[in-house]
């Protein structure tokens, strides 16, 4: 299997950056880093949009980073309907990456807070499917 695996609803069943599926397996988020001029990534890619190079390689997002802003949703695209309502976020970590998101339903409305420390967490989804939410440390 590939992609497909991945989320809720995957619009997509190939990608160069597959292999971030068998990460989630595995325990680990992972984002990319171009190894000509160290850009990192999240989502992965499997090319720089810095230097154009196609030379990557994975590093783990490891570690708490800050709550940067967030939102409950109301409405969903396609294929999302059932969880509503749901929050996504933006967590920045120490290395500058930011990571967007779902936040973990254990975490209740009037606890979040701009600059509270969350970790990005594998999840298993329905389906043999995976994700990933953030969670407190």
């Amino acid at each position: 299997m590939g992609f497909e695996r991945f989320g809720t609803v995957s619009f997509v069943s190939q990608t160069k950056v597959a292999k971030f599926v068998d990460f989630l397996d595995e325990g680990s988020v992972m984002g990319t880093k171009c190894k000509s001029c160290g850009a990192k990534y999240f989502p992965p890619r499997s090319d720089c949009a810095q230097c154009l190079s196609s030379d990557m390689e994975w590093f783990e997002i490891t570690g708490p980073g800050k709550l940067v802003t967030y939102s409950k949703l109301m409405y969903a695209p396609s294929g999302f309907e059932k969880d509503l309502p749901y929050r996504i976020c933006v967590v920045e970590y120490a290395d500058g990456v930011k990571v967007f998101g779902r936040i973990s339903s254990q975490i209740p409305d009037k606890e979040l807070a701009i600059g509270m420390d969350l970790v990005a967490v594998p999840v298993k989804l329905s389906g043999d499917k995976v994700s990933y939410e953030f969670r407190r440390p």
